[in-house]
């Protein structure tokens, strides 16, 4: 295995809900595979998601209403479903945030008392 593949992150469960939301709120409408593509030049490669992860989320997304998918032709002129983050999106997006932000913090205290 090479050592680039053996550094790539595996994305907690929870988490792709949150950075799905995210990576919409900040770059608008976006198809499937800009927002892999997106994730994938933020994390510096170190976020490689499939079609067999990223999917489900996004039809998850869309049945609670966080997102909403449309038909629409790409730079391409193929059709592709673009996803566009609603405004319930953006209430999940803030709580699922501040979650994870004192999960975070959680996780970290945690470290630090175990280390002294």
């Amino acid at each position: 295995m090479s050592r680039e593949r053996a550094q790539r992150i595996q994305v907690l469960p929870g988490t792709l809900d949150l950075i799905v939301l995210r990576t919409l709120a900040t770059m608008g409408p976006q198809h499937a595979y800009g927002i892999s593509t997106r994730l994938q030049q933020v994390s510096e490669d170190l976020l490689n998601l499939n079609q067999g992860t990223l999917y489900p989320a996004l039809v998850r997304l869309e049945q609670q209403g966080w997102i909403k998918g449309t038909w629409e032709k790409t730079e391409n002129n193929r059709e592709a479903k673009y996803y566009a983050i609603t405004h319930a999106g953006r209430k999940a997006l803030s709580e699922e945030t501040q979650r994870w932000r004192r999960l975070a913090g959680l996780v970290e205290k945690l470290l630090i008392a175990e280390e002294s």
